[in-house]
């Protein structure tokens, strides 16, 4: 089963900064989609962004759009640069690996274990 590795959660004041990755214990192979989603507590987990790894393509969802970046590092890892953070863009973080261009947690085959990113107003 592939393992992966999220590091980069912290706290950060409004309008801060933070740069997530999620390193894989294999390689990221050419047909995979990695995504990444949040969680906050009490609430249900939500997409965030996502690449094709083959072709690069992102996707991001509408309420991090300008503010987000999803980027392949190396071989193994997969980055989320987060600027302007908000409130709103506190929880739990985590990376998944799936074989389908989809924004839906159901299509992801293999997740990490999450990273905490809180953000004060």
């Amino acid at each position: 089963q592939a393992q992966l590795a999220e590091s980069g959660g912290g706290s950060v004041q409004a309008g801060g900064s933070l740069r997530l990755s999620c390193e894989a214990s294999g390689r990221i192979y050419s047909s995979s989609v990695m995504a990444w989603f949040r969680q906050a507590p009490g609430q249900e987990r939500e997409f965030v962004a996502l690449v094709r790894w083959n072709t690069g393509r992102t996707l991001y969802a509408d309420s991090v759009k300008g503010r987000f970046t999803i980027s392949k590092g190396s071989y193994n890892t997969v980055n989320l640069q987060m600027n302007g953070l908000e409130p709103d863009d506190t929880g739990v973080y985590t990376c998944a690996k799936g074989s389908q261009y989809s924004t839906a947690a159901s299509s992801y085959n293999y997740w990490g274990q999450g990273t905490q990113v809180t953000v004060a107003s």
